[in-house]
C-alpha cells in the first residue's frame, strides 16, 4: 500500500513518515495531485492555523484533489489540524471554509480554568466499533496539542472522546474518512496501532 503523506508546509511530516513506514507502509511525501490521486491512501497532517492551512491546500491545487479522492472511496485520515480540515468550516482567526467531507463546524475548546490548548496525554474513551481503534480495547492514552474542536453534525461520525473542560471529539470515522484529534506518531504503541490499522484500509466502491 502507498501512503501519500500531503505535504503543504504544515505538521510534522517527517515524524508522521517515520511512524508509517514503521508500520510497513510504502510513503511518498508529496505536494504533488498527482501522486496524491495515484495514491492507495491519503493522510492529511497539519500543525497551525486552520485558514492558512486552507490557503496553502487552494494555492497547491489539492482541495479537489482530496476532495476527488475521498469521493472515490480513498481512505483518508486527517491528523490534528488535518483532522479539523475535514469539516465544513473553521471560527479560527478570522475563519474558514473546510474540506467539507464530514458536516460539522470546528470552535475553541471550552476549557474554563484551564491552560489551553491543551497539551498532553487523554484518555481517549471509544464509543462504537471503528477501523482505526480496532484491537485497542474499550479506551487508549493518545498526545493531544490543540486549542480548537471538532463538532460533528452527525453524531454518528463520532468514535471517541477525551476531557479538558469539555468532553471533546478525538476520533471520527464515515466510512472511507477519518480523523485523529491527537499525534498518533507521538502516541507510542497505541499510536502505531491506530496507523498500522489505517495501513490496512483498503479502498471502497465509489
Amino acid at each position: 500500500m502507498t501512503v501519500a503523506l500531503v505535504d503543504y508546509g504544515m505538521g510534522n511530516r517527517r515524524s508522521v513518515e517515520k511512524a508509517l513506514e514503521h508500520v510497513g507502509a510504502r510513503v511518498a511525501r508529496t505536494a504533488d495531485g498527482g501522486e496524491i490521486a495515484a495514491a492507495d491512501a491519503i493522510v492529511l497532517p497539519g500543525v497551525g492555523a486552520f485558514p492558512e492551512a486552507m490557503r496553502r491546500l487552494a494555492a497547491l491545487r489539492l482541495v479537489d484533489v482530496i476532495r476527488e479522492r475521498a469521493a472515490a472511496g480513498v481512505p483518508l485520515l486527517g491528523i490534528c489540524l488535518g483532522m479539523q480540515l475535514l469539516f465544513d468550516s473553521s471560527e479560527e482567526h478570522e475563519g474558514a471554509a473546510g474540506l467539507g467531507l464530514l458536516p460539522g463546524t470546528v470552535t475553541r475548546l471550552e476549557a474554563p480554568g484551564l491552560k489551553v490548548p491543551h497539551i498532553g496525554w487523554n484518555t481517549v474513551a471509544f464509543e462504537r466499533p471503528s477501523t482505526l481503534t480496532d484491537g485497542l480495547g474499550d479506551a487508549a492514552a493518545f498526545y493531544h496539542v490543540h486549542t480548537y474542536a471538532c463538532r460533528p453534525q452527525e453524531e454518528s461520525d463520532v468514535v471517541g472522546r477525551g476531557a479538558y473542560g469539555e468532553r471533546f471529539v478525538s476520533i471520527v470515522e464515515r466510512g472511507n474518512v477519518m480523523g485523529a484529534q491527537f499525534h498518533p506518531e507521538k502516541s507510542s504503541l497505541d499510536g502505531l496501532a491506530l496507523l498500522r490499522n489505517f495501513a490496512g484500509v483498503r479502498v471502497t466502491a465509489a
